[in-house]
């Protein structure tokens, strides 16, 4: 029987790398982007090398539109998807008093309730079947201070693991996978400048899915790709919020991570 998974932000940076990487292991691929020349590109190019079927579904998950067109994918009994990546997102520059409102409620928008709907939408079927996952990426920054971003990956983090304790014994895995400093087209996206980001600090797209694949096959509700960011995040959980503060805020002026 082959596996459906459906991606957001399918076109680029972390989200087509899991596209490859599923389509690599026969994965049935339903993209999902704001770009239709570039989904149809996408979409082209997996099927020549990999053989396998690739739907688009253009939605700008910044409105309801966008969003409720892909619910009523995920709803659909006849062609059910068992994996979904909820890997939609995108970072503001400035800092807060900076960045305009819209911008930031646009934010909450992609970051927290396109998640929040598109996993409530999904999660029936995966239950009736007695399987299937969720990815929802998220960031190392959810465990920073770093204003409307910060909090917004901090939020799913949190959704995802309450939300996987609860469906304890159903068959069905949630796992928030949370990056460092990748290399896609997130920080150029934004404007954001990374010139001041040591080349140790930076991680392959293709690294942090196949981190998070084990990660999710091991059954674990959180993925940290690689050690260095893993001690990051252990450090950061244990030191007071304070005293990171000041790091975080200066260094948000100028990039976020994906």
């Amino acid at each position: 029987m082959t596996t459906t998974a459906l991606i957001t932000g399918a076109t680029a940076g972390i989200g087509a790398a899991f596209a490859r990487r599923l389509a690599r292991s026969g994965y049935r691929l339903v993209l999902v982007a704001r770009d239709t020349e570039r989904l149809e590109r996408s979409a082209a190019d997996l099927r020549g090398r990999f053989g396998v079927e690739a739907e688009v579904l253009t939605a700008d998950l910044a409105t309801d539109d966008g969003i409720a067109a892909v619910e009523a994918r995920l709803a659909d009994r006849v062609r059910p998807v068992d994996l979904l990546v909820n890997n939609a997102g995108f970072g503001n520059r400035g800092a807060f008093a900076t960045v305009p409102l819209q911008d930031e409620l646009d934010m909450l928008k992609v970051h927290v309730e396109a998640i929040l709907r598109l996993t409530t939408a999904a999660l029936p079927g995966m239950r009736e079947r007695g399987r299937g996952a969720v990815v929802n990426v998220a960031s190392v920054a959810a465990f920073l201070p770093r204003g409307t971003y910060g909090a917004s990956k901090a939020w799913v983090v949190s959704f995802t693991q309450g939300v996987m304790r609860d469906l304890g014994g159903t068959g069905v895995r949630l796992m928030a996978l949370c990056p460092g400093f990748t290399r896609t087209e997130f920080h150029e996206r934004a404007g954001m400048g990374t010139g001041n980001i040591p080349a140790w600090g930076w991680l392959s797209a293709e690294r942090v899915v196949d981190e998070a694949m084990r990660d999710l096959a091991r059954g674990r509700s959180l993925s940290v790709p690689s050690k260095r960011y893993k001690l990051a995040v252990a450090i950061a959980r244990v030191l007071p919020s304070g005293r990171l503060g000041g790091v975080s805020s200066k260094a948000a002026r100028t990039y976020r991570t994906t």
